[in-house]
């Protein structure tokens, strides 16, 4: 076991140890954080192994979301045996249609593409009574999991570190397979790849899909653990942060993702401490921006800060 694995290993470790000391609001706050680092190694798989820079993560996010509640009976509660794999399906293939028509497109124009069609479901939760327009829609009955009661915390909790761990170790595993090496090799020289007789368009669709199904399980766990969804899941400034979260961590390492996600809560969290910081505590944002920046311009690979 390497130094590096031995980290991650006593991080999930300590992640699984901290509701015996963390209290209700660490157990949330944390819980919180591990649904948007699943949703950061979502957009990992597509900048930092890609290298496709997408601002539409947002739409799968609040696609998963929006799917437990839209899909749960008014009178009675739906089992996750079939509750998760259609919100993961919904937002699948809602990223198999933005991913077939914006894949052909390049730099910023893959990328307004991407914002366009987050924006599209956006209105369409925010201007539609599907959506519940700008009030949301709250969920009335706790998806079943048979001995597991999800309206509680913990279970809660480990669920969240459970799909964590399984979508790190799922990442890590396709990254060493063919289909990541291709991915990587998409990533260096596109063109080199495709006069070596790969044809990448199906590779990075398939990559995009992928993602759009992490991206739905973060809102599928996000709708079970506040019961309640709007359309700003869906707004751009969410696909504007999980970006920053991957910058933060380091693009092109999975455990920085994760870190990014931690690091950007913690930052968030520290300045809108009123304790520490008083009446500033309001312009948090501007706090949070200037250490971002700093941490960049110190770190130019991320906290991750390995060169891969």
């Amino acid at each position: 076991m390497n130094a590096r694995t031995a980290i991650i290993v006593a991080a999930v470790l300590a992640l699984a140890c901290f509701p015996l000391f963390g209290g209700k609001f660490g157990v949330d706050f944390v819980t919180k954080t591990m649904v948007l680092a699943i949703l950061a190694l979502s957009l990992e798989l597509l900048v930092g192994q890609v290298g496709l820079v997408c601002f539409g993560q947002a739409a799968f996010f609040g696609i998963g979301a929006y799917a437990v509640v839209l899909l749960t009976p008014k009178a009675a509660a739906a089992p996750v045996a079939w509750l998760l794999p259609a919100a993961v399906g919904a937002a699948a293939l809602y990223a198999l249609v933005v991913g077939a028509l914006s894949i052909r497109t390049r730099g910023v124009y893959f990328i307004m593409v991407t914002l366009a069609f987050s924006q599209m479901a956006y209105y369409v939760a925010h201007d539609t009574p599907l959506g519940g327009g700008t009030d949301g829609i709250y969920l009335n009955f706790v998806p079943s999991a048979g001995p597991i009661d999800l309206a509680r915390a913990m279970p809660v909790y480990y669920l969240t570190l459970a799909a964590l761990v399984a979508v790190f170790v799922f990442l890590a595993v396709v990254m060493r397979s063919r289909f990541g090496r291709a991915l990587a090799g998409i990533r260096v020289n596109e063109q080199r790849m495709r006069a070596a007789g790969f044809s990448t368009y199906p590779y990075k669709l398939a990559a995009f899909v992928l993602s759009g199904a992490i991206a739905g399980l973060a809102g599928f766990l996000f709708a079970v653990k506040d019961g309640f969804v709007n359309p700003e899941l869906m707004g751009w400034h969410i696909s504007g942060t999980v970006l920053m979260m991957v910058i933060l961590g380091g693009i092109g390492h999975l455990h920085g993702a994760v870190l990014g996600a931690f690091a950007f809560t913690l930052l968030q969290e520290f300045f809108k401490s009123n304790a520490v910081f008083g009446d500033f505590s309001k312009h948090w944002a501007l706090g949070v921006g200037l250490s971002i920046i700093l941490v960049v311009a110190l770190l130019p690979r991320g906290l991750a800060g390995r060169r891969g």
